[in-house]
C-alpha cells in the first residue's frame, strides 16, 4: 500500500468533499423533477441518486480516517478501503436493481410524456458534472493509487455512463412523446443502464487471488 504525500492527501479530500457536496441536493432536485415527469429513466435515476449519496459520504469519511489514523496496521487499511470498494458496488448493485424493478413494473402501463425538459436539464448538468470527476479520479488514480480514489474513479464512470443514458431517453421523449418507439427506448434506456450497473457492481466486488493471498500473510502489504 503506496502512503500518499500531505499534499497528495488533502488535494484527495479535497476532491471527495466536493463530490460529495455537489451530490448533495441531488436527490432532492431530481425528486422533484421526478414529480413532474412520467419518466421511468427519472424515477429509476432519483433512486440512483440517492443511493450513490450513501456511497460518496461512506467513502470520503473513510478517505479522511485512514488519513487521520497512518498508524492503522495493514489489515485495517485493507479492511477499510474494501469497505469503500464494497460501499461503491453496492450503491451500483442496489440501482441496477431498482431500475430494473421500475422498468418491469410499468412495461405494460406506461406512457411517456409530461415536462420533461426540467429532468432532461438536471440529467445534461449531471453528465457534465459526473464526467468532470471521473476524468478528475482518474488523473489523481494514475498520479498515485489510492484504493478509495479509485473505487470513485469506477463510480463516477458508472454515473456518467447513466446520465449519458437518462439524456439520450428523455431527449427522445422531448423530441417525440407521442411516437410509438419512444415508449420503448425510454424504458430500454432503463434495462440498458440497469445491467452496465450490475455488471459493474460485480467487477468492482471482484477480489484477485493475489490480494486475498497477501493479506493472509503476517507483515506482507497489500500493493493496492
Amino acid at each position: 500500500m503506496t502512503e500518499l504525500s500531505k499534499k497528495q492527501a488533502a488535494s484527495r479530500e479535497r476532491t471527495l468533499r466536493t463530490a460529495l457536496l455537489l451530490s448533495a441536493p441531488g436527490p432532492l432536485v431530481t425528486g422533484f423533477a421526478t414529480i413532474s415527469t412520467h419518466s421511468t429513466t427519472q424515477l429509476a435515476d432519483f433512486l440512483r441518486r440517492t443511493v450513490d449519496l450513501v456511497a460518496l459520504f461512506l467513502s470520503w469519511w473513510v478517505f479522511r480516517e485512514l488519513q487521520r489514523n497512518p498508524t492503522l496496521d495493514e489489515r485495517e487499511q485493507y479492511r477499510l478501503e474494501r469497505t469503500t470498494e464494497l460501499s461503491v458496488a453496492g450503491a451500483m448493485a442496489c440501482s441496477g436493481v431498482a431500475m430494473l424493478v421500475v422498468a418491469v413494473s410499468r412495461l405494460s402501463a406506461f406512457e411517456p410524456g409530461g415536462r420533461v425538459i426540467p429532468g432532461l436539464a438536471i440529467a445534461t448538468l449531471g453528465l457534465i458534472v459526473n464526467g468532470a470527476f471521473w476524468w478528475r479520479y482518474t488523473l489523481l488514480t494514475r498520479e498515485q493509487y489510492s484504493a478509495v480514489i479509485a473505487a470513485q474513479q469506477k463510480l463516477y464512470r458508472a454515473k456518467a455512463s447513466v446520465d449519458l443514458c437518462v439524456v439520450a431517453a428523455l431527449a427522445t421523449v422531448s423530441v417525440a412523446p407521442s411516437h410509438a418507439v419512444t415508449r420503448y427506448v425510454d424504458i430500454l434506456g432503463s434495462v440498458v443502464v440497469a445491467v452496465y450497473l450490475l455488471l459493474s457492481s460485480l467487477r468492482t466486488v471482484r477480489v484477485s487471488p493475489g490480494s486475498i493471498a497477501e493479506l493472509s500473510r503476517p507483515g506482507q502489504k497489500h500493493s493496492g
